[in-house]
């Protein structure tokens, strides 16, 4: 049985038999983002004091600034997932296309992807605001001991085997799922281990609590906008409260332990959502959903949508069940 305090090598042997795919690699490939966290972790906390604030000069692949501890954390995913063999193939936000692990072995039998944004939110790093990393895990669908394929890359978020993120905040926490609820794991950084902080997280099926930018208000849907005036207007336990960080992990972090929805819907300036859903949507709508939330589109659960390509955007809504429901019910009167 978890205890709070229990370190997260301890949960993870105690709890790898719960795992349909019990074989210890999905283990080791969890260890190794745990290693690459605290690498990153020790980074950011840094941040200041070295030169490893501002821009990197260059664009990723969505035609965003890359900031250098962009570049920075990438780079220390990719090293640590490959130089641990666990992995045969790795998808990044910061790089044009997927990374193929040991393609030319036939002797390899790695049998996991892991999609990655290595650092969510990174427009807040020179504010000294929370920034986190998002991971999705993968089954290969292509044969073991061939490269690995597109193909293992573009599959519905149902499919995922693990999920989770790593938020850098005034403490550092690594959240996570294996399919079998949420948990939370706080690192210590006096002796540089994580610890079990937030056993079986839930969303509370209601919040007060919605988080979108509201600067986009007039390029928005008009279901959406209408959710945004009943989220205003004094009746029953409202209005709610707007809390917005503008970072993913952030504020899908608070809202699950406080109750809360996040909005990033289409717009007339992003006609297909600006999210990602192979590396920020579909694993954090596995997580809302294994910790009793909900996250869709507006008309379709995430999970459920086919992905096409690899950068592929999508609207997203995500949080407290009723709260999204609410939404969807905004949304479908309008059409």
């Amino acid at each position: 049985m978890s205890q709070k305090n229990q370190t997260l090598g301890e949960f993870i042997i105690e709890h790898q038999s719960s795992f349909k795919y019990s074989s210890g690699e999905l283990s080791r490939l969890i260890n190794s983002i745990r290693l690459a966290a605290k690498v990153v972790n020790y980074e950011v906390n840094k941040a200041g004091l070295v030169d490893i604030l501002g821009a990197a000069g260059d664009t990723n692949v969505q035609g965003e600034s890359q900031q250098k501890l962009d570049v920075y954390a990438n780079d220390k995913f990719i090293q640590m997932l490959t130089n641990r063999n666990i992995v045969c193939g790795i998808a990044s936000e910061e790089e044009d296309h997927f990374i193929a692990i040991n393609s030319n072995d036939k002797n390899h039998q790695n049998k996991y992807i892991v999609l990655i944004d290595p650092l969510d939110g990174s427009s807040n790093i020179d504010v000294n605001v929370s920034v986190g990393t998002i991971f999705s895990v993968y089954r290969r669908v292509t044969d073991v001991g061939t490269p690995v394929s597109l193909d293992d890359f573009l599959q519905k978020g149902s499919e995922q085997v693990a999920a989770g993120y790593i938020i850098y905040g005034t403490s550092t926490m690594l959240v996570y799922t294996t399919g079998d609820g949420v948990n939370g794991f706080t690192l210590n950084p006096a002796i540089g281990t994580f610890y079990l902080s937030h056993p079986n997280m839930q969303f509370p099926k209601n919040g007060k609590i919605y988080s979108v930018n509201e600067g986009n208000y007039i390029h928005f849907p008009q279901g959406i906008k209408d959710y945004i005036k009943y989220c205003q207007m004094e009746e029953g336990d409202r209005p709610y409260t707007s809390r917005y960080i503008g970072s993913l992990v952030s504020d899908f972090h608070r809202n699950m332990i406080k109750g809360g929805i996040y909005l990033y819907p289409k717009s007339s300036k992003t006609s297909e959502g600006k999210l990602r859903l192979l590396y920020e949507c579909n694993p954090m709508a596995f997580l809302a959903e294994q910790a009793n939330g909900k996250a869709t589109n507006g008309v379709q659960r995430i999970l459920d949508i086919q992905p096409t390509e690899l950068h592929q955007r999508v609207p997203f809504i995500c949080g407290s069940t009723n709260m999204v429901e609410d939404v969807e019910a905004f949304i479908k009167a309008t059409q």
